[in-house]
């Protein structure tokens, strides 16, 4: 007790998580620098006055404060609904930052090529596009997931088991953005697809319980025949993966953490394994992720299911021998260009994919994470339907 009362008198940065606070020690400078790179490329361009020089560059000051700002709101000593107006505008101008610096980027490119071509028309071109590409992806992002449905083929995939669905969820990130009516919407979509099994793969929370519970409540609706599962991501580790733990259980979820279920539908059996984030061992030694453990015990013969936050997992599934891997995290890029990067990370950015004998679907995420902004990434209710794979395809 007497240490936490020693925390809550330190000035609020001092309060950051260790991991936080060295990332923004980094990015800030970073920050700054962009933005300053941005008004020198793009404010002698403009048709501007020294006044309206100057209102650029106090607007870009602000948006180099309010990007942080926007990300460390919860962290601050200001009232909940303060803190969610705080991140509102912090994501939003985050979103825009974005547009507007690769926009810029690009203008320099052609100009490198083609010095002649008229400056102030493009200048303009890069503070509308980024305009557009905000809103456009505002409104992407706000709306609910479209349904995607993809057969996934398996091999020797016995015969009740054809048509099995499984609709998957993921990074929905419930936070200062999404709140409980976007989190009901996604059930009520979810629940309308009667599908045989709902998993979650991660990412479900961005904040603590005491925070965010009244929000995720709307998950204990959600109902499939065979049960709704849920994998830990990176995120509920950053907001205190046991108080998850504990309290997506008591909503009805069943959590698995490097176990397995056998699941029997219709005289046949299927293995539905889960395991801890990838990066779980980094703040739980005790939770390191293991796809090898999440099997000890199950039956052999059956075709085998892995839940995992990250895709870069797959290669440790299919070493252990499973047929299907489900994972989120990537959220496809979320928006344009940044889908172009994922790889650097992960093996695999969206959609279905072969690891040898392990196919690997990738959700693009049934939320979102940071700016509210989806552009060439849109999100996804997942409805994943097992098929047996002809005999041809090795």
């Amino acid at each position: 007790m007497s240490q936490r009362l020693q925390d809550e008198k330190q000035p609020p940065a001092a309060r950051l998580p260790s991991r936080l606070r060295r990332f923004m020690l980094t990015v800030m400078p970073v920050l700054g620098g962009l933005h300053a790179y941005i008004g020198w490329r793009l404010l002698p361009a403009l048709p501007l006055d020294t006044a309206g020089t100057a209102v650029g560059v106090f607007l870009l000051g602000v948006s180099a404060l309010l990007i942080p700002l926007g990300l460390l709101a919860r962290f601050l000593a200001v009232r909940p609904a303060l803190a969610d107006r705080i991140t509102w505008a912090g994501s939003i101008v985050m979103g825009l930052f974005s547009s507007v610096f690769v926009l810029t980027l690009l203008r320099d490119a052609v100009l490198l090529v083609a010095p002649a071509a008229l400056t102030t028309p493009s200048a303009f071109g890069v503070l509308l596009g980024a305009v557009g590409l905000t809103l456009v992806g505002f409104v992407n992002a706000r709306r609910v997931a479209r349904v995607v449905r993809v057969d996934i083929p398996l091999p020797g995939l016995p015969a009740p088991l054809a048509g099995f669905t499984i609709v998957q969820l993921s990074d929905i990130h419930v936070g200062p953005t999404i709140k409980r009516d976007y989190v009901a919407a996604i059930v009520r979509h979810a629940n309308h697809l009667g599908a045989d099994l709902i998993a979650i793969t991660g990412d479900v929370v961005d904040g603590n319980v005491a925070q965010l519970a009244a929000h995720t409540a709307p998950l204990a609706e959600l109902n499939a025949r065979h049960g709704v599962f849920v994998v830990t991501g990176n995120h509920e580790y950053y907001s205190g993966a046991p108080a998850w733990i504990e309290e997506f259980r008591r909503l009805g979820l069943r959590v698995l953490l490097n176990e397995h279920v056998v699941i029997e539908h219709g005289g046949a059996r299927l293995v539905l394994a889960g395991v801890t984030d990838y990066s779980a061992h980094a703040f739980d030694p005790a939770q390191r992720s293991d796809p090898h453990a999440a099997l000890l015990g199950s039956p052999d013969g059956v075709p085998r299911i892995l839940l995992a936050h990250q895709p870069r997992s797959a290669h440790a599934a299919a070493e252990a021998g499973f047929d299907l891997q489900l994972s989120g995290h990537t959220h496809g890029g979320q928006f344009w260009p940044w889908n172009l990067f994922v790889s650097l990370q992960q093996p695999f950015t969206a959609g279905l994919h072969r690891l040898g004998r392990l196919t690997v679907y990738t959700s693009r995420g049934t939320g979102y994470w940071g700016p509210p902004k989806r552009f060439g990434a849109p999100s996804e209710i997942s409805v994943l339907r097992l098929v047996p794979e002809p005999d041809n395809v090795q």
